[in-house]
C-alpha cells in the first residue's frame, strides 16, 4: 500500500512538471507577443501603457476563475506576469526614496513587479528632480498616511517640479523595531522616518521611555544606520530585515492598526483612460470672499466627487495658499472636462497634475 501511495505521488509531481512546463513555454509566448505590441505601437507612437486593456485583463481572468484560484494570490503573479512583459518593451527606471528596502521600494515593487530598475534618491525633492530631468522614467513618493495625514514635502514639490501623476498605490504598512542583536537592552537610540517615528510615538514612549529617537529621511536609511551600529534600533520594514541582515525586536509596533500609506507614481505624461480614474489639480483662489464655495459649487453642479483637498502656503507670499484636489473620474470624462474648465475660469491658477488608475486595495507590508 505504501509503494503504491509513493508511485500516485511521483505520478502526481510528473504532472506538476508538466504543467510548470506549459506555464514556462507560454510565458516565453507571452513576453514574444507583447514585445511584438511594443514594435507596432512605436511605429504607429502610440502609448505602449494602456490601462484599459491592464484592468480587463484582470477582470476577465478573475471572472473566468470562479474563485477557484485564491484571488489575491491570482492578481499578484498576473500582476508580475503583465508588468514584467510591458517593461520588456522598454527599460524602465524607477525613482524612490532610499536606500533599498524602504517602504517607497516596497511600493514600486508592488506597482511595477521586479523587472524595473530601481534608483534610490536622497530625498522626495531628488526624486521629483529625476523625473523633471529625465534621469528616470518614474518615480515614486508618499503622499499621505491614513494616521499622520498628508505628506507635505510630497505636496510642496509639486509647486516646484513639472511633473505628472500616472499612478498610485496603497499600502497598510506595519512598523517593526529591528536591531542588529535583536536584544531591546543594546538599543540607546532609534532612528527612523519622522511618519514612522510618529507613528510608533506611544509604544515607543511606554517601552523606551527614556531612548531618544532620531527622525531621519527614510525608513532605509535608518535601518542602515542599524545594521553598522549595535546601538541603534531602527522603525523599519519587514524587507529591510532581509536587505539589511538585522534581526527583529518586536513585531508591529504601530500605535493604530489599519496604517496605510498611499503613494503616487510620477512621471512626465499621465496614461489614458482606464475606467476607475482619480484626477489631481493644484489650484489657487481668486482673493474674493466665497471663492471656496464658488469652486465647491462647480464640483457639485458637474457630479463630480470630490476625494480630497488639501491647501499648502505659497513660500515666499504671506497668507496664499495653493488647494490640492482629487476628483474621482479622468480628463476623458465629459463632466471632468467641463468640470476642469470652469474651474481654469475661475481661480487665479491652474494645473493639471494628471489623470490616472485609482490604487488596488491595500496588501500587509
Amino acid at each position: 500500500m505504501e509503494k503504491e501511495r509513493e508511485n500516485q505521488i511521483l505520478s502526481v509531481r510528473d504532472r506538476i512538471d508538466d504543467i510548470d512546463d506549459q506555464i514556462l513555454s507560454m510565458l516565453n509566448e507571452r513576453l514574444h507577443c507583447a514585445k511584438e505590441i511594443g514594435r507596432l505601437k512605436s511605429v504607429e507612437k502610440r502609448a505602449k501603457w494602456d490601462p484599459l486593456r491592464e484592468r480587463q485583463i484582470y477582470d476577465r481572468l478573475l471572472e473566468k476563475n470562479q474563485g477557484i484560484f485564491p484571488k489575491d494570490a491570482l492578481k499578484s503573479i498576473f500582476h508580475e506576469v503583465i508588468t514584467t512583459c510591458r517593461l520588456s518593451q522598454k527599460n524602465t527606471v524607477v525613482a524612490f526614496l532610499g536606500p533599498e528596502a524602504t517602504f517607497s521600494h516596497l511600493a514600486g515593487v508592488k506597482y511595477f513587479g521586479h523587472s524595473a530598475e530601481y534608483k534610490p534618491a536622497e530625498t522626495i525633492d531628488d526624486v521629483f528632480a529625476e523625473i523633471e530631468k529625465g534621469r528616470s522614467e518614474y518615480g515614486i513618493v508618499p503622499v499621505e498616511n491614513s494616521i499622520e495625514g498628508a505628506v507635505f514635502s510630497t505636496l510642496d514639490c509639486f509647486m516646484k517640479y513639472k511633473v505628472q501623476i500616472c499612478g498610485e498605490v496603497r499600502l497598510k504598512i506595519s512598523h517593526n523595531l529591528v536591531c542588529r542583536s535583536g536584544d531591546m537592552s543594546d538599543i540607546q537610540t532609534v532612528a527612523s522616518h519622522a511618519q514612522p517615528l510618529a507613528q510608533c510615538r506611544e509604544w515607543l514612549r511606554n517601552h523606551l521611555p527614556d531612548i531618544p529617537t532620531l527622525p531621519v529621511f527614510s525608513t532605509g536609511a535608518a535601518a542602515l544606520m542599524a545594521a553598522n551600529n549595535p546601538n541603534i534600533g531602527a522603525v523599519a520594514s519587514s524587507l529591510a530585515i532581509k536587505t539589511y541582515e538585522l534581526q527583529v525586536v518586536v513585531k508591529g509596533i504601530e500605535d493604530y492598526r489599519g496604517n496605510t500609506t498611499r503613494f503616487l507614481v510620477i512621471g512626465k505624461k499621465s496614461p489614458s483612460v482606464s475606467g476607475r480614474d482619480r484626477t489631481s489639480l493644484l489650484i489657487g483662489l481668486m482673493d474674493r470672499p466665497g471663492a471656496l464655495n464658488e469652486i465647491l459649487t462647480v464640483l457639485s453642479e458637474e457630479d463630480i466627487n470630490l476625494a480630497k483637498i488639501e491647501s499648502r502656503p505659497i513660500k515666499g507670499k504671506q497668507w496664499k495658499y495653493l488647494f490640492f484636489l482629487d476628483m474621482l473620474g479622468h480628463m476623458e470624462n465629459k463632466n471632468i472636462r467641463r468640470g476642469c474648465d470652469r474651474l481654469n475660469s475661475l481661480c487665479s491658477y491652474f494645473e493639471l497634475l494628471g489623470s490616472y488608475p485609482q490604487g488596488d486595495s491595500s496588501t500587509d507590508l
